[in-house]
């Protein structure tokens, strides 16, 4: 009876120890319009890059270049004057200590100590080479398309921007290709998802905050003001961003050789 009663009485304050307590420890390590800016340029490139090839679909391009410029602008902006955490200067000082990286690697390798390679520092500095190298790419990369769009230059200097756009563009899709692969291969090599982060920006592990603020609103306006942009873009445009209408009128012959029939 008493055994009973004791175990009645203790059951409320285990299962509220048990609720109280998280399964896993995590910690914020970027916030949230550095994670939203991270996912829309990459839409925004790729949707750029597979619909360069037709003309068909050059307003949809031009859109999405004009997306990537803004939202490019605003990462190197709040990367300015934005948190610790999101400043651009910590992928520079990174990348700073490659000369060190060098040093000790060849004096590993001359010493045959392969034990005593710096590898999680190449890793990282792998990794702050190609976050850096997108932006740098990025830009000339706009900049020619601008050029070509509006035809700033012509004759066969225009017709030079328009092949260093494409090489660019091909250049981009390398750098962004072989971040991606990196992000897979030290998911796989330090057995730790670093796709994570730039999706629930967290990461397992008890200790501060490295971004001490969520700004999730921030986010929210920058998403909406992409929006926003992309709905404009499409009423201003005659057929609209897709050309599905255009489409299924060719394929039911109802284009414009239709209408001349009719008069």
């Amino acid at each position: 009876m008493h055994t009973t009663t004791a175990a009645t009485m203790a059951s409320p304050s285990v299962s509220a120890t048990t609720a109280d307590q998280p399964a896993r420890a995590s910690r914020r390590v970027v916030d949230a319009p550095t994670r939203m800016v991270h996912g829309l340029i990459a839409l925004s490139f790729f949707g750029a890059y597979l619909s360069a090839e037709s003309d068909r679909w050059l307003a949809l391009h031009v859109t999405l270049g004009y997306t990537l410029a803004g939202v490019l602008a605003f990462r190197v902006l709040y990367g300015l004057v934005g948190p610790r955490q999101a400043r651009v200067a910590l992928w520079f000082r990174k990348l700073a200590g490659a000369p060190a990286w060098l040093r000790h690697t060849v004096s590993a390798l001359r010493q045959a100590r392969l034990r005593d390679l710096p590898w999680r520092q190449g890793q990282n500095l792998l990794m702050a080479a190609t976050i850096v190298a997108l932006p740098l790419i990025l830009l000339p990369l706009l900049l020619s398309g601008l050029s070509t769009h509006f035809e700033w230059v012509g004759g066969g200097l225009g017709d030079a921007v328009s092949e260093l756009h494409e090489a660019l563009g091909e250049g981009a899709l390398a750098v962004v290709l072989a971040h991606v692969g990196l992000v897979l291969g030290l998911s796989l090599l330090r057995r730790q998802n670093q796709v994570r982060p730039m999706i629930t920006g967290r990461v397992d592990g008890a200790g501060p905050d490295l971004a001490r603020r969520n700004h999730g609103v921030l986010a929210l306006l920058v998403l909406a003001a992409v929006i926003g942009f992309v709905a404009w873009q499409w009423q201003q445009s005659p057929q609209g961003l897709l050309p599905l209408g255009a489409a299924a009128a060719v394929g039911s012959g109802q284009g414009d050789h239709g209408d001349h029939d009719d008069d």
